[in-house]
């Protein structure tokens, strides 16, 4: 396994009113944040807020290419971004103890904190396929250019790492400096991750290695 120090390119907030930072998303121009009470967009050059939606979102965040899929509670939305409408709802498959979530290939894929794994499961009806067990408490999820990275946030040491979505073996990690968590994640497609802060109320830029 390859191991290296995480590099936090930029930071974004903390934002006025958000306590708390979940979920990361981005839809290929702004990078939306579940900040509680509501889901708000960042613009990624600049750090200005674009748009809040005023709908619950406490942990993980996904872009499918047109809709945001939102973790509240023991349900996930799915939003329409443009116009804050709730298009849909199914339940969360950790019934309130989901964290992070990815869009990939026609599935969601989340989180489970305390459970140590990931479940992919059904957009349409939230069944779970199958489940890929990980070594730590699995907050953020994503993937890119057919890698599965996932977060994690355990006895105040946190981590974005690699692993073989068949096995869960770790493959590469990025260890966060001492004190920074790392809430939710999303790749932007290219080098770089949006890592959720939590408690801290930023947004991080992380560089992806390649």
């Amino acid at each position: 396994m390859k191991t290296s120090q995480a590099e936090i390119v930029r930071e974004y907030g903390p934002f006025e009113g958000t306590r708390n930072i979940g979920g990361v998303t981005y839809d290929g121009r702004r990078v939306w944040f579940a900040a509680g009470e509501n889901l708000r967009a960042l613009d990624p050059e600049t750090g200005a807020e674009l748009k809040t939606i005023d709908v619950a979102a406490h942990a993980g965040t996904a872009f499918d290419g047109r809709h945001i899929f939102q973790i509240a509670e023991d349900k996930i939305r799915k939003i329409d971004p443009e116009t804050g409408t709730v298009v849909a709802t199914i339940p969360a498959p950790g019934k309130g103890a989901d964290s992070g979530m990815a869009w990939c290939e026609g599935s969601l894929w989340v989180g489970q904190y305390r459970e140590n794994c990931i479940h992919q499961i059904d957009p349409e009806t939230g069944t779970i396929l199958r489940t890929i067990e990980s070594k730590r408490h699995v907050t953020g999820v994503t993937w890119v250019d057919g890698e599965l990275w996932h977060a994690t946030w355990q006895d105040d040491k946190s981590d974005i790492r690699r692993i073989d979505p068949d096995t869960g073996e770790v493959l590469e990690r990025l260890d966060m400096p001492e004190g920074t968590g790392v809430s939710g994640l999303e790749a932007d497609g290219a080098d770089l991750f949006y890592a959720g802060g939590g408690g801290s109320g930023k947004v991080r830029v992380v560089r992806r290695p390649r």
